[in-house]
């Protein structure tokens, strides 16, 4: 029986890549680093200093840990800047009904994000309150693929990984999943999500009674 679920937010709740992709070419250009969008996708579900160590690497760009740290911070003010704008109507398809849906049926819900903003995204949407635990960068040590950010969120659930559900949208959110034993549902295309348990579009349409039968059937 499912008794939870736990969600990604970029690209499955709210589409805050354009900010990330936004935020990192213009650090990058400012390293005369071209940034492309083709690149931007292997920054998907991976952390700042990650995301970074590769912008670097793909400008042969060589800086010591200060200067990261102190680059790192200025793509998040960047970032900010653009998540700002965020209002309740850029939430994806189907959202909504579906969380308040699991609310009904007294399933917990919960985030894994590496993101450090998640909190302000999910204010700005108009959801935080929905939440029964939040899981973002700022509480874990390892980023996905690693499962911490799963596994911690399954403990404060207080249900075990085969009592929830994750839906993820990048590869290395899907190997999180599975590595730490959950139930997963790929958000977008089969051939790049193919490690997930079932793969759906969208989560427009989304409802308990389909969730139930895709587990039923994975």
């Amino acid at each position: 029986m499912i008794k939870a679920c736990l969600f990604d937010m970029d690209g499955v709740i709210v589409d805050t890549a354009k900010f990330h992709f936004l935020a990192w070419q213009r650090l990058a250009n400012s390293l005369s680093i071209e940034f492309t969008e083709v690149q931007n996708e292997e920054l998907k579900g991976v952390s700042r200093v990650e995301s970074l160590e590769k912008i670097l690497s793909w400008g042969n760009v060589v800086l010591n840990n200060a200067k990261k740290v102190e680059l790192m911070d200025l793509k998040n003010r960047w970032y900010l800047e653009y998540a700002e704008q965020v209002v309740p109507s850029e939430m994806l398809p189907g959202v909504l009904d579906f969380l308040n849906e699991l609310k009904q049926k007294d399933i917990r819900i919960g985030l894994g994000s590496s993101s450090k903003n998640a909190v302000l995204i999910l204010e700005k949407l108009g959801i935080l309150a929905m939440f029964d635990t939040i899981i973002d960068g700022n509480k874990i040590h390892m980023s996905k693929p690693h499962p911490e950010v799963f596994q911690r969120g399954a403990s404060e659930l207080k249900f075990t990984p085969s009592e929830i559900v994750v839906f993820e949208d990048a590869q290395s959110g899907v190997e999180a999943a599975k590595s730490g034993g959950f139930y997963c549902i790929g958000i977008g295309e089969p051939a790049v999500l193919s490690l997930a348990d079932a793969v759906v579009p969208s989560m427009a349409g989304m409802t308990v009674e389909k969730m139930e039968s895709l587990v039923a059937n994975g």
